[in-house]
């Protein structure tokens, strides 16, 4: 057995320079090799053309049909309508939500059990179920009295005027929002700091000046990605109001191909324009959430 200190056959090893380092510009840097991942990459490739060709080839999807459609002055109404459920399901939702998520925050035992059974209540019950309770609300309660409770009443309302099939849906929706609305609130309030609102106290800083300067702007940044999806949700559910026959754009939809049998081209109909408009709110989302994360981001 050799016990020379000779470097094996075949190899090289690195030069020594004059310090006594080793000098490594001598050696050949040879890539990572990835085979499998450029497989995956070109099977990927072939199989996403194999369904754009099959888009444009096949005369089932009728793209024609599709054109015809797509712009056409009841189709824009029932996204009108569509957006019109959206932003007041939203606003309303979100306005009760946070209510609801400070009421789980006080100090109160009871606004904490109220505000925790209407979130248990409206997250148990399905939304179809609670849409068609407040669309039938005239079988229940022929009309509304406002007085003294157990007393007397000063003024009412007729339900049946009152509650129609778009205020029910409106209803419905925001009443729904609310409760996942509000957990998404507490949680991002939850999030901040506690240290923070003490060294507010200490400052001698009122209490709602705390909620509006110091909690919210840092609580908006583990909201808004929740938000955002209950909204864009929530855009995607209105389609749950068909049920009410309210003329939002999958009962429209529907309304179309059930009159002329066409029913993959204008379901494409409603597709795009739910992508395309989803796609807007992404936007959207991404550019309040780079507002509100100013200073945190390099």
């Amino acid at each position: 057995m050799s016990l020379t200190s000779d470097p094996p056959l075949g190899r090289t090893t690195p030069a020594t320079t004059a310090g006594g380092a080793e000098d490594h510009s001598a050696l050949k840097v040879v890539p990572v090799r990835h085979p499998w991942r450029w497989a995956a990459i070109v099977a990927t490739a072939v199989l996403l053309a194999q369904f754009a060709h099959g888009l444009i080839t096949n005369s089932g999807w009728e793209w024609e049909v599709f054109a015809d459609y797509f712009t056409a002055d009841v189709v824009l109404k029932a996204v009108w309508v569509t957006l019109q459920l959206t932003f007041y399901g939203t606003a309303l939702g979100f306005a009760l939500g946070i209510v609801l998520a400070f009421m789980r925050l006080s100090a109160s035992r009871f606004l904490q059990a109220v505000a925790f059974g209407y979130v248990w209540a409206f997250r148990s019950i399905p939304l179809i179920v609670q849409l068609l309770f407040w669309f039938n609300l005239a079988y229940l309660y022929k009309e509304l009295q406002f007085g003294i409770p157990f007393g007397p009443g000063f003024f009412s309302f007729d339900t049946m005027g009152l509650v129609g099939a778009m205020s029910a849906a409106v209803l419905g929706l925001a009443l729904h929002q609310a409760a996942y609305a509000a957990e998404i609130v507490r949680g991002g309030v939850l999030a901040v700091d506690s240290g923070q609102l003490e060294a507010a106290a200490a400052l001698g800083i009122p209490r709602l000046r705390q909620i509006r300067r110091i909690v919210l702007p840092q609580a908006m940044r583990s909201i808004l990605p929740n938000a955002a999806n209950e909204v864009i949700s929530l855009f995607k559910g209105t389609s749950i109001v068909s049920v009410m026959a309210i003329g939002e754009l999958f009962y429209q939809v529907q309304v179309i191909y059930g009159r002329n049998g066409r029913v993959v081209p204008l379901l494409m109909v409603a597709t795009v324009w739910y992508v395309l408009l989803t796609s807007a709110l992404s936007a959207l989302q991404h550019y309040v959430e780079r507002h509100f994360s100013k200073g945190t981001t390099r």
